[in-house]
């Protein structure tokens, strides 16, 4: 049994904490008194309300855990990572920093620990899968889509946030990169719309968002690559009037002698219109697509996900899917089948096959399941 900690217990956190302490000793810890409550009296989870900015605390609190997560909002990430990281511990991290951390390498290798990143569901499972094709095919185009949704449609938005709000705000607002012909390009969030049609949901609508990350900079050999969200059809034209209005601006307005910042008043707006209940039915749906030539054959693998609300454990679906790609993770890190050190993206890790593997395996069990199709082109 090892001693872990999780830094945020909101839905992906609590959803983690549940899952790790069935086999570990957990704490879990947040500045939100009401997130904790939810944790107390469960089976080996002891619960810790602390501001993860204040670095001392921080660095008290971790020092005797074997392994941290961190599940904090975005913007928290990375000063958070960095804690870690000059603390001597080893970490996976599921914050969505926008920061590209990489260059976090020689630190994380100078103090002996392992730092993966990105590893939920997407960004996550799509850097596993590219990770692994790699090392076995010539890849020519990666196209991923991706998207959390409530299965019954409530207007305006059609849509609930299973984490923070902010975080799916920035996916609306930060430029998608994206690779052609081989060329890093940029366009705006929310561009290039299109339909797409699931057999288990019906047609959704998809559009550019920054979901490539590290990717752009570890796989630059593979000449094209995109990602894109999947929402209800009708709801992104609703965020374009927001932005169009001004309502996701950064930029400081004055009101009556007071300073306010439209994306946080938005954020706080939409923090209630968007709040996921316990127990609302969701779904999570993604289609992973990879292109090129394995064995001089043309080939074409597709990864397919679709998973609901767990009924039994009353867990949504995006936290679990989110969550154990995670602790997964983590166990790897636990049980040393991934032992090197540094920062590393979930592709690097998923080029080790029985790591993998050991991923597809552990969220089998948890009743993850991921459909695989292949086909020559």
């Amino acid at each position: 049994m090892k001693r872990i900690i999780i830094l945020g217990a909101g839905m992906v956190g609590r959803a983690m904490a549940f899952e790790l302490s069935k086999k570990h000793q957990v704490t879990s810890v947040d500045l939100d008194k009401d997130a904790l409550d939810l944790l107390k009296n469960k089976n080996n989870i002891q619960t810790e309300m602390m501001d993860v900015t204040d670095h001392h605390a921080l660095a008290g609190i971790i020092k005797d855990f074997d392994l941290v997560i961190s599940a904090v909002p975005g913007f928290l990430g990375l000063q958070t990572m960095i804690q870690v990281i000059r603390n001597g511990k080893d970490l996976v991290d599921i914050s969505f920093l926008p920061e590209d951390v990489l260059y976090l390498d020689s630190m994380a290798k100078e103090n002996k620990v392992t730092v993966v990143m990105d590893c939920g569901v997407a960004p996550g499972m799509p850097n596993y899968i590219v990770g692994y094709h790699n090392e076995k095919m010539k890849i020519e185009e990666v196209e991923y889509m991706v998207g959390g949704l409530p299965k019954i449609r409530t207007l305006p938005f059609e849509y609930k946030a299973p984490f923070s709000p902010c975080d799916v705000i920035e996916e609306y607002t930060r430029p998608a990169r994206y690779v052609e012909n081989g060329s890093l390009m940029v366009k705006p969030a929310m561009s290039e719309a299109e339909y797409v049609h699931f057999d288990s949901i019906g047609t959704l609508e998809a559009f550019n968002t920054d979901g490539l990350r590290s990717l752009v900079y570890t796989m630059k050999h593979i000449p094209g690559m995109k990602e894109k969200t999947l929402r209800y059809p009708g709801h992104i034209q609703l965020v374009r009037d927001l932005q169009a209005a001004g309502f996701l601006d950064k930029e400081p307005l004055i009101m009556k002698g007071t300073q306010v910042v439209p994306f946080d008043f938005t954020s706080q707006l939409l923090f209630k219109a968007w709040k996921l209940g316990a127990e609302e039915p969701e779904f999570t749906v993604m289609r992973v697509i990879l292109r090129g030539i394995e064995k001089g054959v043309h080939k074409e693998v597709i990864y397919e996900l679709y998973d609901e609300f767990d009924t039994r454990e009353k867990l949504s679906s995006m936290a679990r899917t989110t969550g154990f790609t995670a602790t997964g993770t983590a166990e790897m890190i636990l049980n040393k089948l991934f032992t090197e050190k540094g920062v590393f993206p979930p592709e690097l890790v998923g080029r080790v096959p029985a790591c993998f593997k050991f991923i597809l395996s552990y969220l089998k069990v948890r009743n993850i399941h991921y459909k695989v199709t292949e086909r020559n082109m």
